[in-house]
């Protein structure tokens, strides 16, 4: 579905900003991949007649990361568990900045069914390109995957037990929301 020309601001009333991790290395069994939501976002969406005029822009708040799930390990995360998780991701992994992206260029997509977009990903006071697709439902719904390589910015990912339980490099962030009106 084409999205109608407008602007639409989106936030956590309208969808889910999710972030997966995944485990790797010897002692992977004991660890989780992990399932969390960001809490405080929101998005801008211009939609142009003409493309060239489209735009995206989204701040996340880094220290707004809940887990939700954790699947895997040797037993299930309690409360407790995750808020020592959710503590190291605001002290040690992204140390409760926010991450911002700003988009290049926002165009309709090959398929027809969204748009393409590219712009530019700033975490930990990096800042490197990102692109991906949002797909577009005639109901309105509105989903977007974008892998995000933590070297890449610079990152180095966390680990533990003296590095044989490490998280995957690439994480996936997802959004799955419904437009709201048009401002």
């Amino acid at each position: 579905m084409a999205i109608q020309t407008g602007t639409y601001r989106l936030g956590p009333a309208d969808g889910t900003l999710s972030v997966r991790t995944k485990r790797t290395g010897a002692a992977a069994k004991a660890g989780h991949n992990l399932l969390l939501h960001v809490t405080a976002w929101e998005a801008t969406l211009a939609v142009a007649a003409d493309a060239s005029g489209s735009s995206l822009e989204l701040t996340a708040d880094g220290a707004s990361l809940r887990v939700v799930e954790g699947t895997g390990g040797m037993q299930a995360l309690a409360d407790d568990d995750k808020a020592n998780i959710e503590q190291t991701i605001d002290d040690e992994v992204l140390k409760a900045q926010s991450v911002t992206f700003r988009s290049r260029i926002v165009q309709p997509s090959a398929d027809g069914e969204g748009l393409a977009v590219q712009g530019d990903l700033s975490l930990l006071g990096a800042t490197r390109p990102l692109a991906f697709d949002i797909k577009v439902a005639a109901d309105g719904a509105l989903t977007c995957v974008a892998v995000v390589k933590q070297t890449d910015w610079g990152m180095k990912p966390y680990s533990a037990l003296f590095g044989t339980l490490k998280v995957v490099d690439e994480v996936e962030v997802s959004l799955d929301a419904r437009l709201p009106q048009s401002l």
